[in-house]
């Protein structure tokens, strides 16, 4: 009776919930809650995410920040922390792509070089550095970086559009779906910089219930919910 006892016990006690810490690219933000969302409610665990531009999470993950997963905007930064060993190098996957657009104040329209240009960071931040890639390749970056306004994440250069403190934004496409204040000018030419792809991998320090969270990523549910959002979901 006494074994029974406990068999029903054990039956009927959930399993003990892990937290896992997300370090997340701005521009997931919105689709990677909703993602988030989900997995917790499938899995009992608890998911904290925080987000920023990908170089300021990197440096910060790389300096010892109590982050599980990693999920960042740039190939680039990646590969800087698996070679300072700060993530797992067999854990990194590629989970999504995305593309640049130039966007505009929906109620007072600008044009490119007439007024402020946001970006972010243009040396540091992913789309930032895209942005100046595809202007340099253009052959117009000199003409237009005396207009240039540098934001701390591409979600705050997409802000000052909105607002109207700049006439015109580089941002990701699924970045201008986000914000009814601005409307897209174009779409940049994706053969004027690298591919935009979206990396994902476990910190040295991450848990199993991390790694459930890193497959969950490329899962359908995650995938579907990224799809709606607009990215182009790679999976690999």
């Amino acid at each position: 009776m006494r074994f029974a006892w406990l068999l029903s016990l054990l039956l009927i006690t959930p399993a003990s919930a892990d937290e896992i810490t997300v370090f997340a690219a701005a521009s997931l933000g919105g689709p990677l809650d909703a993602v988030a969302e989900a997995f917790e409610a499938e899995t009992g665990h608890d998911v904290i995410l925080s987000y920023a531009g990908s170089s300021a999470l990197a440096r910060q993950v790389e300096a010892g920040a109590p982050a599980d997963v990693v999920f960042l905007a740039n190939l680039d930064w990646m590969d800087h922390l698996e070679g300072a060993g700060a993530v797992q190098a067999d854990s990194r996957r590629n989970v999504l792509g995305n593309r640049l657009v130039i966007v505009t104040n929906a109620a007072r329209p600008g044009t490119l070089g007439e007024g402020r240009i946001a970006m972010a960071l243009v040396d540091a931040v992913p789309a930032g550095i895209y942005g100046r890639m595809a202007f340099e390749a253009a052959g117009t970056w000199d003409d237009l970086r005396p207009h240039v306004i540098e934001a701390d994440n591409v979600r705050a250069a997409l802000r000052l559009v909105a607002l109207g403190a700049a006439a015109t934004g580089v941002v990701y496409a699924t970045d201008a779906a986000t914000e009814p204040g601005v409307r897209v000018l174009e779409t940049i030419d994706a053969d004027l910089h690298p591919p935009i792809v979206y990396p994902a991998a476990l910190t040295t320090g991450a848990g199993a219930a991390a790694g459930e969270f890193l497959d969950w990523l490329t899962g359908p549910e995650a995938s579907a919910i990224f799809d709606d959002a607009g990215f182009e979901v790679i999976g690999e």
